[in-house]
C-alpha cells in the first residue's frame, strides 16, 4: 500500500513540477527584472492627436498583465522605443457611383527593442495593422476609437510575440 501512495506521491510532484514550464502567455524564461517602454512619438504625415500616448500605454500594459516585469522610466533591463511613421485612411472598395463602400485605416509602428541582458535579442522592426471600417463612416468617435483599440491590440501582441514569446 505504501508503494502505491509513493507512486502517486511521485506523479503528482513531476505534474505539478512539469507545469512550471508552461504559462498562458508564451512567454519564455526572461533573464531580466525590469522594462521601459519609451514615448513612442507620431512622426506619422496624418496626425491624430493622443495616439501617441495611447500607443505608449497600451504597450506598458500588455507588457505588465503578460509578465512579471517591473515598469520603470530609465535604466530598464528590456527598452522599447520608436515612432508611429504611418496613419491613413484609405478607400479599399468602390459603389456603383463611385463612392467609397469600404475603408481602411492602417498604422505603422517602427519599433526598436533592446535587451541589456542579451543583446542578440536587439531588434529593429516595424509592426502594421488595419481596420475596416464602412465607407459612410468617418473615422471619428466611435469608429476612431474602436479602430485604434483593435489595431494598437495587434500590433502590441506583436511586438509581445517579436520580443518576449519569440513566436
Amino acid at each position: 500500500m505504501k508503494k502505491i501512495y509513493s507512486l502517486i506521491a511521485i506523479v503528482c510532484l513531476l505534474m505539478f513540477n512539469s507545469c512550471s514550464v508552461y504559462n498562458f502567455t508564451g512567454a519564455t524564461p526572461i533573464d531580466a527584472e525590469t522594462f521601459q517602454v519609451n514615448f513612442f512619438q507620431n512622426n506619422a504625415d496624418l496626425i491624430e492627436p493622443g495616439i501617441d500616448r495611447d500607443f505608449t500605454l497600451a504597450l506598458q500594459d500588455l507588457i505588465m498583465n503578460q509578465t512579471n516585469l517591473n515598469l520603470v522610466s530609465t535604466n530598464g533591463d528590456l527598452v522599447y522605443e520608436g515612432e508611429i511613421v504611418d496613419y491613413r485612411v484609405t478607400p479599399m472598395t468602390a459603389t456603383a457611383d463611385q463612392q467609397a463602400a469600404q475603408n481602411r485605416l492602417t498604422i505603422r509602428v517602427n519599433v526598436r527593442f533592446s535587451n541589456r541582458k542579451k543583446e542578440t535579442d536587439d531588434f529593429e522592426k516595424t509592426f502594421e495593422f488595419y481596420y475596416d471600417f464602412e465607407g459612410t463612416s468617418l473615422p471619428t468617435g466611435s469608429v476612431l476609437n474602436e479602430a485604434i483599440r483593435t489595431i494598437f491590440e495587434r500590433i502590441t501582441q506583436d511586438i509581445f510575440n517579436d520580443s518576449l514569446a519569440k513566436w
